[in-house]
């Protein structure tokens, strides 16, 4: 009788542990969207895209140490990243998802910056990541593309 119960235990936390060590995370809204737009797709026409709606799925390649305010998405090369950025303190997402797979959903924006703005905007990206920053990497105005988070399941 015991090594029936020691063998139904065991098989209830050997199943237990494998749902709970593959779950999903969940983070803001729920996702709306059912078909995914490829990340280099956005990237190479930015302008087809600003303001619309759209779901991206990828590697977490980076996360915002500082809030957790952003996470880095790769596309389907890890060259092709784009940003996910949600407001502050709505959306935390914890350093540990680096490295995980993200499907992500939120509203494509893009401007263009000037030098100076960039070299203000990378130098306060680099203090939030406690990294050293060159102002002679930034070579001039860029039009920069992300999106603005609105919900995310990371597995």
């Amino acid at each position: 009788m015991q090594i029936r119960v020691i063998v139904l235990l065991s098989m209830v936390f050997f199943v237990l542990s494998v749902v709970f060590a593959g779950g999903e995370k969940k983070y803001g809204k729920g996702l709306t969207l059912k078909r995914s737009t490829k990340i280099s797709e956005i990237l190479t026409h930015p302008e087809k895209f600003n303001g619309k709606k759209v779901l991206v799925e990828g590697k977490i390649v980076d996360v915002c140490e500082k809030a957790g305010c952003w996470i880095k998405i790769a596309g389907e090369k890890e060259s092709e990243v784009i940003q996910f950025k949600v407001d502050d303190d709505v959306i935390v997402f914890p350093v540990t998802e680096k490295g995980k797979m993200a499907t992500a959903e939120g509203k494509v924006f893009t401007k263009k910056y000037s030098k100076e703005e960039l070299i203000e905007k990378a130098k306060h990206e680099a203090e939030e990541q406690g990294k050293k920053f060159d102002p002679s990497s930034i070579t001039g105005p860029q039009t920069i593309v992300r999106i603005n988070g609105e919900g995310a399941v990371i597995k």
